[in-house]
Formats: C-alpha cells, structure tokens, sequence
C-alpha cells in the first residue's frame, strides 16, 4: 500500500504508525468508502514487517469501526451500508461555518494591560524581579530533596487543597509576629500566585457589575482580575500617604477596595497608620472588604514596618494577600491569603473548582525553610544587597537627568518609580529603552484617570555598571523622544 511509509528511528511503534497512517488516508478520503484493502500477510511483506504487526494495527481500526475484516475476505473499509456502523461518513472532514471564538468573558480574560506600558518581558531590570543571583540554592535544594522524601499520605492527593497544613501553620505563626496579622492555619489559603487569588476573590466574592475601588495609579494584576470578573472598577486617588478613600465620589458602594498600603505600587510610599485607620472605617461603612496586597513588606530598608492593615480592622474587614514571587523567586508559584474566619470554608471549596493548587512538595520545603531560620537568615541578607542597588539606581538616574525627572531613594521594595517632569509620551520612552535589552514599562500604563508620566523600573537584579548604562538608556530615549537628541545621537 503506497499510501503510507513507516519510521523505524521514530519513538512511535510501528503498529501505530500504520494505524495512523491508514487512519489518515481513510479520513483524507485517499482510501475509499467500501474499499479494499491489503491483506495483512501482502501488506507485512510489503512494509518488510512482521504479520503481527500489521494485525494489530488493523485491530485498533477495527476497534474503531472505520474497517471490517471477515474470514476469508479482504479487509474492507466500512461504507456504513452494512449495519457495520456510520463512524467513517461521520469522521470525514467537514467544512466549518465558522472559526472558535473566545466569548466576551474570554476577550476580558485574555486582554493584556501590561501590553500597553511598552514592558519587555525578560528584559534588564523589569519590574518586580526578584534578583536570581542571591537565591539560596543550596539551602534551597536540601529543604527540597528532604521534603520529597518526608511527603506522604493524604498530602499527595487531594485532601489538603487549601495548603499544606505545616505551611499553613508556620505562615500562620510568621504573620502574627513579623506583621501583626489575626492570623490561624485554618484561615490561610495557599494558592500558585496573587493573580489566582484576586481572581479567585473578585470571581467568589462580587458579580458582574459590582463596583470596586482600586488604587490609580496602581497595580496591574488587579485591575486585569477585576476587568475579566466583569467589575465596574473607579479609580481611587493616590497622594503622599497612598490611596485616599476621601476622594471618591459618591455612588456605588465598593465591594472590595484593592490597596498596597505597605508599599503602594507602583509609586512605593507607605500609608500612614491614621489613613488606614481611615480607609478601614470607610470600607465598614460600606459594607465592603478591603483587599490588601502586602506583595513586598520583608524589604522595608528605613525604619520599622507599620503593622498590617488586616491585624488593625474588625475580624471581617479584609483579606490579606502575601507572595514568595518576590522574597524568593517567582518560578515557585506559592502564595497566599488570609481571610474572614466566614469565608475560610466557602473560599477553599471555591479554589478546589478552580483548581488554583500550589505545588505541595514546594509548600513542604517552604514550611521547613521559614522554620528552620533559612527564610528570615535570606530575607536580612537581600535587604541590604536590595537597599544597596536600590539607591545606587535612583542616585544613576538623578546624576545623568537632573531635574528631568523626580527619582526619590526607595524605602522597600525591588523596583522604582520615576516620573517625568516635561510632557513626554511615557511609553514610546519605554519602547525606546527597552531597544536595548531593558524591561522597563511606562508609568502612564498603571494610571486610570490620574497623570502620570515616568517609567517604572526593577532594581532588585541590578548588576555592576547597569545603573549608568540604564540611566544613559534613559536619557538617550527623552533626549529622542522630545526632539532634543544631538546630530547623529542613536542607539547604541
């Protein structure tokens, strides 16, 4: 049968191969309906392979009633005029009337905000990249190879969707004394990332239509969750002491109120207590939650950290939200939340239909990496290498663009927010400098109804000279952007 040819290098038994290959032409209508085909003895010298194998090829099709063989006749390819069955008429290709379309809650999910701030994804000094070459491999490695060794029982299947308990309990332990949480193992979730559990929240907790009020500028993440829940999101004004629940208009109540009170983002000053105090009294008064994002408190590198907004309020007014993207690597997919004792029960039988499960051999080396001392060890380690970078990139910045720009040392964090003080388009700066391998986005993209123009830029991997090489990326790009750049000034 000149119809098929085999590939005896291929991973793929031979079997296979001439099924699929038979299969193939049957569908593609190169065998004919009701036609004959070889015999497996004819066929197996033909191919230079054993009889069984052509048997057991034609099995599988027979099994799939696209042909038929009966003693002493032929193998045929089914025509369905026999009582045989209809399968092969029903398989043939069909033209469609149309191509698969995302619905309008599909083309919500799938929209990109990050696509406008001209962000280059893997590029030099992106925003919120941990920096990989103060990981802690080694320490690392062995809360790994001893978790995969320890793990067994109910933890390996599906009994223990809300968290690995022992991490649930070291977390639970960690928040009340670090950042003055209301904390318990029973109201912690445990999820693969902040963007699973502000999905998970805003799918959970509000309906279409439901207002909520995030922080402008603010954080993408959020504002991409709440757009695909099909959310009425209103900006909420951001000053000196961070978001100010005081300038919001009049209307609809808010549901949840999305703030970064530690260390907003992206501008990165923190919220004084008086205004979460604030904050927390007019959300009751709205019968909303408060969602707070603590995505960086561990790297405060001036004065003492205020406690979290969630360890101030009533046991029912927020959600708190931490990660392990930033004081470890993002590659770890563990994060986290802790919720309402109300909601605890509904929100974990709410992740289990989500499917939004953490990898439980890494929440099982986590719980012993924080217990054990390696977790606060590595957090005092990159405080200082981060404080270190971090001032080196804003002191680049002010030497090379003076007063061009707004570049305030950072106080936490691992990136920086720069603002521009001529009118310029933000992210054709962004586009320009990132030409050279730079990750950057433009500060406009975070905004939904404020002005802002800078750009937005991760400090924590800096390496030895890319501050100046950064800061003159920069300035190149004003200097084209706004018509200032010499003759013959380029990219270099």
């Amino acid at each position: 049968m000149g119809l098929l040819t085999l590939d005896r290098d291929s991973s793929v038994p031979l079997p296979e191969q001439i099924y699929r290959s038979t299969r193939r032409a049957i569908l593609d209508g190169r065998l004919a309906l009701g036609g004959r085909l070889p015999s497996s003895r004819s066929l197996a010298t033909g191919l230079g392979v054993s009889r069984n194998t052509v048997n057991a090829a034609y099995e599988l099709l027979m099994a799939e009633g696209m042909i038929e063989v009966r003693p002493g006749s032929a193998p045929r390819v089914v025509d369905g005029g026999e009582g045989v069955g209809d399968l092969p008429g029903e398989l043939l290709p069909q033209a469609s009337a149309s191509e698969p379309a995302l619905s309008a809650r599909g083309h919500a999910m799938a929209s990109n905000p990050w696509g406008a701030s001209g962000r280059r994804r893997g590029g030099r000094l992106e925003p919120g990249t941990p920096a990989l070459d103060c990981f802690p491999q080694d320490a690392w490695a062995r809360a790994l190879r001893r978790a995969a060794r320890r793990l067994k029982g109910p933890e390996l299947f599906y009994d223990r969707i809300p968290g690995y308990e022992p991490l649930r309990e070291v977390l639970a332990s960690y928040l009340v004394e670090e950042r003055g949480l209301r904390a318990s193992a029973e109201r912690i979730i445990v999820l693969p990332s902040t963007q699973a559990a502000l999905f998970m929240l805003a799918s959970a907790l509000t309906d279409p239509g439901d207002c909520v009020w995030l922080e402008d500028p603010g954080y993408l993440g959020a504002r991409a969750a709440f757009q695909a829940a099909g959310l009425d999101i209103r900006p909420m004004p951001v000053d000196d002491e961070g978001a100010d629940p005081r300038r919001m208009p009049d209307g609809p109540a808010p549901r949840l109120v999305y703030v970064t009170p530690s260390h907003q983002y992206p501008f990165g000053m923190r919220m004084p207590l008086h205004r979460r105090l604030m904050m927390l009294e007019r959300v009751r008064a709205c019968s909303g939650l408060v969602v707070e994002d603590d995505y960086d408190s561990e790297f405060l590198f001036e004065g003492r950290p205020l406690a979290a907004m969630q360890g101030l309020g009533g046991e029912g007014d927020t959600v708190y939200l931490g990660t392990f993207s930033k004081t470890m690597l993002p590659g770890l997919r563990v994060a986290y939340m802790v919720v309402p004792p109300a909601l605890a029960a509904p929100l974990a039988r709410v992740q289990r239909v989500t499917g939004a499960f953490a990898n439980v051999a890494t929440q099982a080396a986590l719980a012993e990496f924080i217990e054990s001392g390696h977790y606060r060890a590595h957090l005092r380690r990159i405080r200082e290498v981060y404080a270190q970078r971090g001032r080196g990139l804003a002191e680049a910045l002010r030497a090379r663009l003076g007063n061009r720009i707004v570049a305030a040392d950072p106080v936490g964090g691992v990136q920086i927010a720069v603002r521009f003080n001529m009118p310029c388009d933000d992210k054709a700066v962004a586009r320009r400098v990132n030409e050279r391998a730079f990750g950057v986005a433009a500060l406009s993209a975070y905004a939904l109804s404020a002005k802002a123009s800078g750009l937005v830029i991760g400090f924590a991997a800096l390496r030895d000279g890319e501050a100046e090489t950064c800061a003159e990326a920069v300035a190149d790009a004003l200097d084209r952007e706004t018509g200032n750049a010499p003759a013959g000034h380029g990219v270099a």
